[in-house]
């Protein structure tokens, strides 16, 4: 197994000397940085950076690694994060009735390909608690009405401190999610099958049909209090034809959604993703 690392992630105002400051934290520190990659928004003036080394020989411990380097982010006035790779994140995937996505999901996350742990699954429905048994998964079945959303959506977020989730993942679960739980529990990744900003909301693929659209797409984007207006993580898109009926675009797009789902989900366990100003950063 690969030694452990630690990741930095780092926006800042741009100026000269950035890339060698944060790297020379590093090196006096005894650190092999064994990734390094940066961006500049010149249209805002911001330098980006991702930068990452492994924790064997580097002089300082874990926990002595963000005081120590939070002198150097004052300095510069940065808002940054650290992770570090062998911290396991805990998942909950929330689903409604469709279960392509999730069991993609699953089947990756039993292969091993997703570094993290997924204990709970909840939905508003009861169909898929069979899918949750077979992978031995807690299932909770928490219906949601325009009466009972607060209520209910207190209980999801009861769920999530007890399970101790760090990212909830909406494995199309169609439901809109309110202000109150976005701003308790930011940290969502959602799915959603259209190639936006195009055809937000509701039966995309039906109005990209009646548009007659030469392309139709997936995208995974962070959940926000606006709907699907998160910054985005990835994106796929597909050609469609004249040919092609509203099931052959659901089919189609089915495809991609899985793909773009799983991408996003891994580049976020891979702490790849930076987040400035409802855009995101993503790192190869």
């Amino acid at each position: 197994m690969d030694s452990a690392t630690a990741t930095l992630l780092i926006s800042c105002r741009d100026r000269p000397g950035l890339v060698a400051k944060i790297a020379n934290f590093i090196y006096a520190n005894g650190g092999n940085i064994i990734h390094a990659d940066h961006h500049t928004d010149f249209s805002k003036g911001l330098f980006l950076n991702r930068i990452e080394w492994q924790l064997e020989g580097f002089n300082l411990p874990r926990d002595a690694i963000a005081s120590s380097f939070e002198a150097i982010a004052n300095s510069l006035e940065a808002k940054w994060e650290i992770h570090f790779s062998d911290t396991v994140p805990r998942l909950a995937i929330w689903v409604t009735k469709q279960d392509h996505c999730l069991l993609d999901l699953l089947w990756r996350w039993q292969a091993k390909e997703l570094p993290a742990e997924i204990p709970l699954i909840i939905s508003n429905h009861a169909q898929l608690q069979a899918i949750a048994e077979q992978f031995n998964i807690d299932f909770y079945h928490i219906p949601i009405t325009k009466e009972n959303k607060l209520e209910q959506e207190a209980k999801q977020l009861e769920l999530l401190h007890k399970y101790q989730i760090d990212l909830v993942i909406l494995a199309k679960y169609m439901q809109i999610l309110s202000p109150n739980l976005v701003e308790k529990f930011p940290n969502i990744i959602n799915i959603h099958h259209s190639f936006l900003p195009a055809f937000a909301g509701a039966k995309p693929y039906h109005r990209a049909h009646d548009r007659g659209v030469k392309i139709i797409g997936a995208t995974a984007h962070y959940v926000t209090e606006d709907l699907d207006e998160g910054p985005i993580i990835e994106q796929e898109v597909v050609h469609v034809s004249h040919r092609d009926t509203v099931a052959d675009f659901i089919r189609k797009g089915k495809d991609l959604e899985r793909l773009v789902l799983a991408r996003a989900v891994r580049l976020h366990l891979q702490n790849r993703v930076l987040v400035y100003e409802n855009r995101t950063v993503v790192f190869s």
